[in-house]
């Protein structure tokens, strides 16, 4: 009986303690996982003392939110204009942020304190961009402000979050050495607006940066800028900026490595004409080198026969001219891993039937047995004819006359391909379909100039900007575009100033703008299966771009240029090429 009462005891009790589990479980419920992101900013709720105060006397600033807070990089985001020896000190405190200002304020004078994208939400992280406070310790308060725009000089597009400043002329020389403490970001639209600004001579600049320290760095960043100063005496809201990547005056190497399989690769700070590398220590080592440039002219893949040296010198030459020596070091216990890669022209398994089939190596070939090489159509080996490219010696070609519909199968056998080194080739099988010649289209383009006596250059680029063909233009000539995929193409002209042949970027320190390219707005659609024809027209002076997306800005209040012993045009209002 006692054993039942104890067995009883323990299965009621045990009951009990699964029942009490699933209470807990139920009261101790979790937040509900998942749902959309939140991507909203922090919002402002309440400022001490008030924005754009006067007479202003605190000694500490309060900002309220609407959510948690905490600051992101405010050592390199935050500044205040005019800048003070000793910095304000920032506090996030859960939704407020106080900021400690230092006793130094001068009497009547308005001051800016701009947080860039310093205040973050405390979970996700939204950036609130621009935010800008301002007092003056005086009655009055600096009220002027200046608009506009930045726009790729190159592509036409507008400019998102490109950091546009200005500096008073007398610390324009601070200019690349310290950060611009009067600046703001463009929105999507690529349009800025700086607000609180005193009666001055100003210059002002575009950066669109790789690190956001406000310091242009050749290297890396583009840059915008007007060559004239401007006295600010009243509301400016026009000023157009073009930013463009402005090519190095000095030549130098930005990257070199000895790869894993013993290549060496080299990159550099800006493209070259005619290049060409010669190994001048061990000059025997010199011999039997293959190396490639890249479309571009600024990077090169190097291969040496001989790997026995210890250290190798390599002379970067340009129009027979020296540019740099470079050092290679190496120890003669290195091992290289060579894997021999075969790449293709296939497009998503589909071959363009206007083109040979072609298959590039990542070494130079030494030797290709064709006998291990099969082209199979319908599962029946073909005859073709392997060509090897004329400017490219790691590409060759395949040459077929290829039929609509079919199936077919390149099979390159193990070993079939020795490259340097004696690497061999893994098997590789790529199986593909001739693309339907009805997928495709032509354009042809009759373009007429307005003064034969220049020079224009026609790009025609797809949607994503990247340039399809280029061809120079001195006077009325048809441009045929045959046998094109069919998709959305558009035309622009580069007003060749030089007739050297190439678009010209500009230079910060001579003051000179990129060549002035005009944007065809007309989208020139090749549409599959059809032959289209369009005249176009060049302008005499190019016309302004729109920015895209494209918002229209007002073309008034030009700014009134600094007095100035030459005639040199200021920049605003005028297209890029027009501002010298």
């Amino acid at each position: 009986m006692s054993n039942n009462k104890k067995r009883c005891f323990s299965t009621d009790f045990l009951g009990l303690f699964l029942i009490a589990g699933l209470i807990y479980g139920c009261a101790a419920m979790k937040s509900p996982e998942g749902g959309p992101r939140d991507e909203t900013p922090p919002k402002v709720l309440k400022m001490t003392p008030e924005n754009l105060t006067t007479n202003f006397n605190a000694k500490k600033i309060i900002i309220e939110f609407d959510e948690y807070i905490k600051l992101n990089n405010e050592f390199k985001e935050f500044s205040i204009s005019p800048e003070l020896e000793k910095v304000p000190e920032l506090r996030a405190k859960l939704r407020r942020l106080e900021i400690t200002l230092p006793d130094t304020l001068e009497k009547n004078t308005t001051y800016t304190l701009n947080f860039g994208k310093s205040i973050v939400d405390l979970n996700e992280a939204n950036e609130l961009k621009n935010f800008n406070y301002a007092f003056a310790t005086g009655p009055t308060l600096d009220s002027l402000s200046i608009s506009g725009n930045v726009t790729n000089a190159l592509t036409g597009e507008a400019e998102l979050e490109a950091t546009v400043f200005i500096l008073p002329l007398s610390r324009d020389s601070l200019f690349g050495k310290k950060r611009a403490p009067i600046f703001t970001l463009t929105d999507s639209s690529g349009n800025f607006k700086l607000n609180n600004l005193k009666k001055d001579t100003y210059k002002i600049y575009a950066l669109k940066e790789k690190n956001g320290d406000r310091i242009y760095q050749q290297i890396s960043d583009e840059i915008g800028f007007i060559k004239e100063a401007f006295v600010l005496d009243k509301n400016i809201d026009s000023i157009r900026l073009f930013v463009f990547k402005e090519v190095a005056s000095e030549f130098r190497v930005n990257d070199r490595k000895l790869n894993a399989d013993g290549s060496i690769f080299m990159s550099f700070n800006k493209p070259l004409t005619n290049p060409d590398l010669t190994v001048i220590s061990p000059s025997s080592v010199d011999q039997g080198k293959f190396f490639q440039f890249n479309k571009t002219k600024d990077s090169v893949n190097l291969w040496l026969a001989d790997l026995s040296f210890d250290s190798v010198k390599v002379a970067v030459k340009n129009e027979g001219k020296i540019l740099d020596t470079v050092k290679f070091t190496r120890s003669k216990r290195d091992t290289y891993n060579r894997v021999v890669n075969i790449t293709d022209n296939l497009e998503g398994g589909n071959l363009n039937p206007y083109k040979d089939l072609t298959i590039s190596f990542n070494f130079p070939v030494k030797s290709i047995d064709e006998s291990k090489i099969l082209l199979l159509e319908d599962s029946i080996p073909r005859k073709f004819t392997l060509v090897k490219d004329s400017t490219n010696f790691l590409k060759y070609h395949i040459k077929y006359k290829w039929r609509a519909k079919e199936q077919y199968i390149l099979l390159v056998r193990e070993n079939a391909v020795n490259v340097m080194f004696d690497a061999k080739n893994k098997e590789i099988k790529k199986t593909f379909t001739l693309a339907d010649a009805g997928d495709y289209g032509s354009l042809t383009l009759t373009v007429e100039t307005p003064d034969t006596a220049k020079s224009y250059i026609l790009e025609i680029v797809n949607k994503d900007n990247q340039i399809i063909s280029s061809h120079p233009i001195t006077k009325k000539t048809i441009v045929k575009l045959t046998n094109y995929k069919q998709g959305i193409y558009f035309g622009r002209i580069v007003y060749d100033t030089n007739k050297n042949g190439i678009w010209d970027t500009g230079n910060l320190k001579l003051g000179t703008q990129p060549e002035a390219i005009w944007y065809n707005t007309k989208e020139l659609s090749i549409r599959a299966n059809w032959d289209r024809a369009e005249v176009v027209t060049i302008p005499l002076v190019p016309p302004l771009p729109l920015p895209k997306p494209k918002e229209q800005l007002p073309r008034n209040n030009v700014p009134k240029p600094a007095p100035s012993n030459n005639n040199q045009p200021t920049g605003f209002g005028g297209a890029p090429g027009n501002r010298n």
